[in-house]
């Protein structure tokens, strides 16, 4: 996509948008433009029906007097037909107009705008461009279009901000004209850009418009690799900037790629330079690219070229890539090195061994080029004068380029020639090799006769080769001298001949060696060359010379001896024979002494000593004056430098010169014109198609550059003269040193190092030695590497320095480099220090982190959690560190297990160095292992060059910080649960019980076994429909009972995480575990048990919704569970409860459904347990038994006691077991208990089973289990914890059933622990959820025993909507110890639905009375007979009367009434359904009332007896008021009729009452209560005690009842008052008559009668505070009190919370204290 878009309109639509208004196609808008004043201006609306039918419409003018159009008319258009609809504008001033003229149809209007515009000038651009993304310091481009839609000529000019540049910034623009306008970006940073340009027009009035402009800007980043090249020690997929050519042919040019990689997303620019090195003159590496553009993500490729010149350099230079800006310089490393030639000789000797004069023989010479270079060789011998002549004196061994420097190789001809009359000694190989060490030892100089002589004197000896040495003079350990090959160059030079410098002293000299005619004309006149030859030796010698007889040179005499020391004349004779021709030879001979001629005179082999060859040559011409020489046909090969070499140290170099014509050419070099130059060969020829190779040396004297320009004469003649220019340079040793010979080193540590890169460079272009010495005491602080090696010219080497500082002090340390040349002599080289000088500084250092204490809260088990630990670094150095981890396991687990474990904490990487003033970051992931607390502590050891890893460092490790995780597993609970259905009537308790709620959360708490977490996640895995269970926990979920057709049973649960990470669940059927397969892979025989489970799964009897979720810690989520009542039987499934990454819990699904009126108990297990009670308790509480009638009957239920009798009997009669209720009824669809008493008499475990007998229904045996334990080895606390679940203190009320408008706060209240003669209250709200609905509601007490002991107030009422009622729940045990268990019911009813089945009973009520006195005559002949009338329906009354009877019928009779409610059918009888419905249409139904919700709350308390309270909880005893009196409550309480409870038993046993005890029992009673009355009347105190509550004042609420009421009340409250206060109203009846005598008496005094009247008051107050009633009283007003009060804080009359005000007022001494004003009345 274009990174700018223009809107693309057609033409059409460029001019007008149309619109479809209801099929007619019309413009939406009409617009006039270039009007003028007072001329009136037309143009056409058109209108077109685009539809298929005729459409009318009309129109209104437009309302203003500017436009205008025809007379308004109805408009009838045709499919396909157009209207024009001429409007005129008639403008009357300079403005803008705008009106619409307005279209109706009968679908509705529609409106055309009317717009005359003035001429304005308006330009068009898009709003927007965005640029593409650019490099620092680059540029990019983009352009737009602007085009001038106004109608003025517009002169615009842009303002951008920097760095956007628009091209043109000003421009002219006619209407309609459009022009491209430039965006440049060119940025100077890196950044987002996001700006607005903006473009000024217009003349008169500025106007503006913007245009976003959008651009990226970035670094970029090049990096460098060398393509191919694979260097050791660097990792594959790195970055190589190194360019190796290798060893590359001289002359030659290879060519090798290197690739410039972009890393960034921006085209990056760049330039390639040449490092720049003024000492570097010839340049060897080329490249042709100066700058280029590398594309983002991409690479330039860069082609490099090496083009070596001189054999045996080793070239190396730098290019640097510098992107734009000079951001980034990437240096690329280049070197490659320059071969030449390998020619070597198969032998160094070649020996001809003897021939006879006149005869030749031939050898083989085999000489051989092994590089891939081409030799140009030559042999310097003239084959055409000379004894040895070769086939091939010069030639070129093939290779690839041609050879510029060679040294010269030597080899030996040697023969021995006979004559007749000279026969010399056969000369050999070993003859050559004594000559050159007796040459070395100076005695060649001598013949061999006196050689023979001394060694036969003793003068000399033999060495252990052969050769002759010297008697030594002094000393024995001195060695003889030993010949020893010298430099090819050096013999080839100095050779005392070319130079005056020879290695050793000439035998025989020859002079002059080199002669040059010149024009010889006439040719028979030509002037002979005298020839001297000069003997060095002590012996006589004889020269001769080899003359060629066709040659135009010769020497006379042929042969002459020469005396020892002595020199001969010889005549060189030149005889041209032709005109105009060039000459040129070499003349050649040999010298040997005398006394070899024959072999007899040699006495000694090793005397021998072979012949010296005598070379001269010779050049001469013939070509007359005026005749032009020859002209060459050459090639000239020729370097520009002489190979670089040290001052005072001879270069040499090479010249190939080639004749490529036909003709001979000669040459001479004019040595004397430049002495600096030594040339050899100086003259010569070379004959056609030859060449000649000249070997040019020169000694410089110091490093600067000196030219030579040598002058090379061509054929004799001067106008052949080529000058070949050369240039010398000494090199002296130059090393350049990085910093100008500093290196500081940063603060390190003291122990550790540290270590920089320091460069040094070679300056020379001559390979340099360098070795680095240090002091010996600095070795230990100061090291570096390489210590040593080879530097190629203008090489830079980087090195490693390393800096370890032993104390916290400031180093100044100096280190010395020497380098030298690479080929210099070893015993006295030639060498240069420079000095570097070192700074550093030791120092001390911590680390810390920046959160010492790092909690990462919880993380799940198995699972990654990673975290960030920052390191910081406050100190001046670097600080390189070791971490290590030490793991602590917390929490409930077997320790021995838990340390055992891997370390549960992985650190990114455990060691590291930290810079100076820094910070570093760890990243750190654990992965608990299991549910515990996991602590970590990491510890930190700084590195030294001793301590380098975990081991060493371990004494040395410091604390750093601290990370504590805590393994959790993702898990919830269950925190409440209801039902509904057909199980609405399954209290909370049993619901619990039923699904074993206590024990899933048990389970869900636990940790998984690793079984479970085979499968993390839900999966199908199964190949099988019943799925392998790989879990170990089980658990029942019983959905109860209920009769088919009923309702389907649902159960609500509250699933809660309370948690810390999410949790995810999902109930996992059968079908919902295996994996999908092929019908033909599936097994075809199912077991019963597989069809069982199939036959649930398909009519989905079991369903769970939604069946699976994800709760966040703290969310709650309902689940609906259901079982469908269809078939008759036990529907069983399993069904597997998965939390992932968590417990997998097989959940068995039960539910039983009977058939209709079948008399069925749902048993929730066969087995039941008693609360644990102690041994000794006087009175055990009662404890309960659930039934469950899942029936649509009522079931009573017999208890076989016979196994109980069997127990009590075992037990020497002690009711161990006693059942209250051994029969009993429970309602279909209500929970019954059976009340029992266990009553243990030793501390262990009683079973007993009982038969539970259902008449009419299957029966059951429930095995009941008590323990009995020992109080005073087991706390109080310890049992009773047993008493009850600890689902039963959850009062979650959050779940509610659907049409449900009301709840309640609480779902469970627990009175705990009560005497029997107290009471307790709880208060629980009632609450009305809806907002529009009000609610009737109405408790319900199961049986009439709980409606005893548990009151409710109010019981019934009406809660509006959005209304709170508090309720108040009290419980008075009945007076018998007890574990109080029960279901409170609350019905709700929404009012209106009661209303409205009033209104509906009331109507069937009426029209049940109407039809009881209704009856229909059915006969058809009234007039003539009548019979008993009967009953028929309406309808068939209307067929049968006449018409005008029919008539006089004013009312229609209804249907027959009859209570029939339609009953719930199962699936599946449709039948029966429809034959109810045919029914019920033909019945007037009675109307049912409509269906409570129940709300369950359950209650749950224990009573116990005064005296167990009293010993079990004293100090809770003064919190409950002790109903008075409490002696003589009977133990059995009866109806107000009289009855016993009838579901209490019907006889107690007799061992409960005092008459059926023996007598030593009655024995043992008679003497406790005796010692108890001994002790009381004995006891003063007690009798203190009586006596003060005689003195108490008689309490002033007894003036509240008259003298008749009191007597009254005294009388019936005295068969409650103790013993020691029934003496109390027989005193006070009797003050009352003395009161009454003293009234009669008149002769006392009034003062004795106030007196009196006062102490009765006195008296009568004591007595009545002493009353029950009176305490009863006073608890009863206080306790409504208390009601009160929180009933008006729920309304919000009273903050209980708010802080108490004190308001002080001034005092008045005017101002009386008064008594208090009366409380208000109560509520109560």
């Amino acid at each position: 996509m274009s990174p700018l878009q223009l809107p693309k309109l057609s033409a059409g639509k460029a001019k007008k948008k149309k619109g479809i208004f209801w099929g007619i196609e019309v413009t939406k808008t009409l617009r006039w433009h270039g009007w003028e004043l007072g001329k009136e201006t037309i143009k056409h609306l058109i209108l077109k029906n685009v539809r298929e039918k005729t459409q009318k419409l009309s129109y209104r003018c437009p309302s203003t007097r500017f436009f205008f159009t025809l007379f308004p008319q109805p408009i009838i258009l045709r499919p396909g037909i157009s209207l024009i609809l001429p409007i005129v504008f008639r403008p009357i001033e300079k403005r803008e107009y705008e009106d619409k003229i307005c279209f109706k149809k009968d679908e509705g209007e529609f409106s055309v705008t009317l717009r005359a515009t003035l001429p304005h000038p308006c330009l068009s651009f898009p709003a927007a461009v965005q640029l593409p993304a650019c490099a620092v310091h680059n540029v990019t481009e983009i352009t737009f279009p602007v085009h001038n839609i106004g109608d003025l000529v517009t002169v615009f000019h842009w303002e951008a901000p920097s760095p956007f540049y628009m091209i043109p910034d000003y421009s002219i623009l006619n209407p309609g004209a459009e022009c491209m306008v430039k965006v440049v970006f060119q940025p100077k940073v890196a950044a987002v850009y996001d700006v607005a340009a903006t473009c000024w027009f217009g003349s008169e009035e500025k106007r503006k418009r913007t245009i976003q402009l959008k651009a990226l800007s970035k670094y970029p980043y090049l990096q460098v690799n060398v393509v191919g090249e694979k260097k050791e020690g660097v990792q594959p997929g790195k970055f190589q900037d190194v360019l190796c050519f290798g060893s590359v042919p001289v002359g030659t040019t290879v060519e090798k790629c290197v690739e410039i990689f972009n890393m960034s997303v921006v085209d990056a620019p760049c330039r390639i330079e040449r490092a720049e090195d003024p000492l570097l003159q010839d340049h060897v590496f080329f490249c042709d690219v100066s700058h280029g553009i590398v594309p983002a993500k991409g690479k330039l490729v860069l082609r490099i070229r090496f083009q070596p010149q001189i054999v045996g350099e080793h070239s190396t230079d730098y290019f640097t890539i510098i992107s734009a800006g000079y951001l980034l310089q990437t240096v690329l490393k280049v070197a490659g090195s320059c071969k030449g030639p390998s020619v070597s000789l198969h032998q160094d000797s070649l020996d001809f061994d003897w021939i006879n004069l006149g005869q030749s023989l031939m050898r083989m010479l085999e000489i051989s080029n092994t590089s891939d270079v081409p030799a140009y060789y030559q042999f310097d011998i003239d084959v055409t004068g000379s004894v040895f002549s070769l086939d091939h004196p010069c030639g070129v061994l093939e290779g690839t380029t041609t050879l510029v420097l060679k040294e010269p190789l030597y080899v030996d001809f040697f023969g021995t020639c006979h004559s007749d009359t000279a026969k010399p000694a056969i000369l050999q190989a070993r003859h050559l090799s004594w000559y050159r060490t007796n040459m070395v030892r100076g005695l060649t100089f001598y013949p061999p006769d006196i050689v023979s002589a001394m060694l036969k004197d003793g003068q000399l000896q033999m060495d252990e080769k052969g050769a002759l040495m010297l008697l030594p003079e002094v000393s024995q350990d001195k060695p003889p001298k030993e010949y020893f090959e010298v430099d090819s160059m050096t013999e080839y030079f100095y050779d005392g001949e070319t130079s005056d410098m020879a290695l050793f002293p000439p035998h025989v000299s020859v002079s002059p060696r080199e002669y040059d005619f010149g024009c010889c004309l006439p040719l028979h006149k030509v002037k002979p060359l005298p020839l001297c030859v000069t003997n060095h030796t002590k012996g006589s010698i004889t020269v001769f010379w080899t003359l060629s007889h066709g040659s135009a040179f010769q020497v006379s005499p042929e042969m002459c001896d020469i005396p020892p020391l002595k020199s001969s004349a010889f005549r060189v004779i030149f005889k041209p024979t032709q005109l105009n021709t060039l000459y040129a030879a070499e003349v050649e001979g040999f010298a040997f002494y005398k006394v070899l001629r024959h072999y007899n005179n040699i006495e000694e082999d090793a005397t021998i000593c072979p012949s010296w060859c005598l070379t001269v040559k010779l050049r001469a011409h013939t070509f007359e004056e005026g005749r032009e020489h020859f002209i060459p046909q050459y090639i000239l090969d020729v370097p520009k430098t002489f190979p670089p070499v040290a001052p005072n140290t001879d270069t040499y170099c090479s010249i190939l010169l080639l004749n490529t014509g036909t003709s001979l050419i000669t040459f001479c070099v004019n040595q004397a014109a430049r002495p600096s130059l030594l040339v050899k060969p100086c003259s010569g020829y070379i004959p056609p198609g030859g060449h000649q190779i000249f070997f040019l040396s020169t000694h410089p004297v110091n490093t600067l550059s000196q030219q030579h320009v040598l002058p090379l004469q061509l054929n004799s003649h001067p106008g052949y003269t080529k000058e070949i220019a050369l240039r010398s340079c000494g090199e002296s040793l130059n090393l350049l040193l990085e910093g100008e010979g500093n290196l500081y080193f940063k603060p390190v540590y003291i122990g550790t190092s540290f270590t920089r890169m320091y460069t040094i460079k070679n300056c020379t272009r001559l390979p340099m030695v360098f070795t680095w010495k240090i002091r010996q005491s600095d070795r230990k602080i100061l090291s570096v590497s390489p210590t040593a090696g080879i530097l190629q010219p203008y090489e830079a080497l980087a090195q490693a320095w390393t800096f370890t500082p032993d104390k916290e002090i400031k180093y100044l340390l100096r280190a010395k480099v020497f380098v030298r040349r690479k080929n210099t002599d070893p015993m006295c080289p030639e060498t240069v220090h420079y000095a570097l000088r070192i700074v550093g500084e030791g120092a001390l250092g911590t680390i810390r982190a920046e959160k010492e204490h790092l909690d990462l809260g919880t993380v799940l088990v198995g699972d990654l959690q990673s975290c960030t630990i920052v390191l910081l670094n406050d100190g001046i150095c670097s600080l390189k560190y070791i971490l290590s981890v030490e793991q602590l396991i917390t929490g409930p687990s077997d320790s021995e297990e838990v340390c055992s474990d891997p370390l549960a904490l992985e650190l990114e990487h455990c060691s590291g160095t930290i810079p100076a003033r820094s910070r570093a970051f760890v990243r750190v992931t654990v992965r608990p292992a299991r549910q515990l607390r996991y602590t970590w502590s990491i510890k930190y050891a700084l590195c030294s060059p001793i301590a380098t890893d975990l081991t060493s460092t371990e004494d040395q490790q410091q604390p750093l910080c601290c990370i504590v995780a805590t393994g959790v597993y993702p898990t919830f609970c269950i925190t409440d649960a209801c039902s509904a259905g057909s199980g609405s009537g399954i209290s909370k308790l049993h619901l619990w019980r039923l699904f074993s709620l206590d024990m899933l959360n048990k389970y869900l708490k636990q940790d998984p076994a690793p079984s479970e977490l085979i499968y993390r996640v839900p999966s199908r895995h199964s190949t099988s429909l019943n799925p392998p269970v790989y879990t170990p926990l089980l658990l029942d979920f019983n959905f109860g009972a209920a009769p088919i057709g009923s309702e389907p049973t649902l159960v609500m649960l509250l699933l809660e995480n309370k948690g810390v990470v999410p949790a995810e669940w999902a109930f996992l059927f059968p079908s919902d575990q295996k994996m999908d397969m092929e019908h033909w892979a599936e097994d075809a025989e199912f077991s019963s048990c597989e069809l069982h489970e199939m036959r649930i799964q398909d009519n989905q009897l079991f369903s769970v919704s939604p069946k699976s979720g994800k709760l966040l810690p703290g969310q709650e989520e309902s689940i609906q569970l259901s079982h469908r009542h269809d078939f008759t039987g036990i529907d069983r499934l399993p069904v597997l409860l998965k939390v992932s990454y968590g417990h997998e819990i097989l959940l068995n699904f039960s539910g039983v459904t009977v058939e209709e009126g079948q008399q069925y108990i749902h048993f929730t297990s066969s087995e039941h347990l008693f609360t644990p009670i102690a041994i000794g308790t006087s009175h055990p509480p009662k404890q309960i038994y659930e039934l469950y009638n899942g029936g649509s009957v009522p079931v009573i239920f017999e208890v076989q006691l016979d196994e109980v009798m069997k127990i009590q009997k075992e037990n020497f009669q002690h009711p161990v077991f006693v059942c209250l209720t051994p029969r009993g009824e429970i309602p279909p669809g209500i929970t019954g208990h059976i009340e029992w008493i266990f009553s243990p008499l030793e501390a262990r475990t009683y079973v007993v089973d009982v038969p539970i007998h259902i008449p009419g229904g299957e029966s059951a045996v429930i095995t009941f289990k008590g323990e009995g334990y020992d109080p005073n080895t087991i706390e109080e606390t310890a049992s009773s914890s047993k008493i009850l679940p600890p689902s039963v203190f959850s009062g979650s009320t959050k779940l509610t059933v659907p049409g449900q408008a009301a709840t309640l706060s609480h779902g469970r209240i627990c009175f705990g622990n009560i005497p029997d003669c107290a009471k307790a209250s709880r208060l629980v709200f009632l609450n009305n959820i809806s907002e529009s609905k009000t609610v009737v509601f109405a408790w319900q007490i199961s049986t009439c025993k709980d409606k005893r002991v548990l009151q409710i107030a109010p019981e019934v009422g009406v809660v509006q909507p959005g209304e709170s009622i508090p309720c108040f729940i009290t419980l008075q045990p009945s007076g018998t110890a007890s574990f109080c268990s029960t279901d409170l019911v609350c019905e709700l009813y929404i009012q209106e639905s009661l209303v409205q089945y009033e209104r509906e009973l009331q109507e069937w009520e009426k029209e049940k009375a109407r039809q009881a006195v209704e009856f229909t005559i059915t006969e058809k002949d009234l007039g003539k007979q009548k019979s008993p009338a009967g009953r028929s329906s309406d309808s068939a009354e209307t067929k049968i009367l006449p018409e005008s009877k029919a008539v006089m019928r004013r009312y229609k009779t209804l249907p027959p009434i009859k209570n029939h409610p339609t009953p719930n059918q199962p699936a599946g009888h449709i039948d029966r359904r429809r034959l109810l419905d045919k029914e019920s249409s033909r019945v007037w139904v009675k109307p049912q009332p409509p269906r409570p919700t129940l709300l369950h709350l359950g209650v749950t308390g224990t009573a116990y007896s005064l005296e167990d309270f009293s010993n079990k909880f004293t100090s809770e005893l003064h919190k409950y008021f002790l109903s008075w009196p409490f002696s003589n409550q009977p133990l059995e309480t009866k109806f107000v009729d009289g009855r016993r409870d009838k579901d209490r038993m019907e006889m107690e046993p007799k061992s409960l009452s005092l008459a059926a005890a023996s007598k030593q029992e009655l024995q043992i009673v008679t003497d406790i209560l005796a010692g108890v009355i001994r002790g009381l009347l004995e006891n003063t105190q007690l009798h203190d005690a009586i006596r003060s509550t005689l003195d108490e004042p008689i309490p002033y609420f007894s003036q509240f009842r008259c003298a008749e009421s009191a007597e009254l009340q005294d009388r019936r409250q005295c068969s409650r008052v103790p013993s020691g206060v029934s003496a109390l109203p027989d005193l006070y009846a009797e003050k009352d008559g003395e009161r009454k005598e003293m009234r009669q008496e008149t002769s006392l005094s009034n003062d004795w009668l106030e007196i009196s009247h006062h102490e009765q008051l006195r008296e009568q107050k004591e007595t009545i505070s002493r009353q029950p009633a009176f305490r009863s009283l006073v608890e009863l007003v206080l306790e409504n009190t208390l009601q009160n009060i929180l009933i008006e804080a729920s309304r919000g009359e009273v903050m209980l919370t708010a802080q108490p005000r004190v308001i002080a007022l001034p005092s008045s001494p005017s101002q009386r204290i008064t008594s208090p004003a009366p409380p208000p009345p109560s509520r109560a």
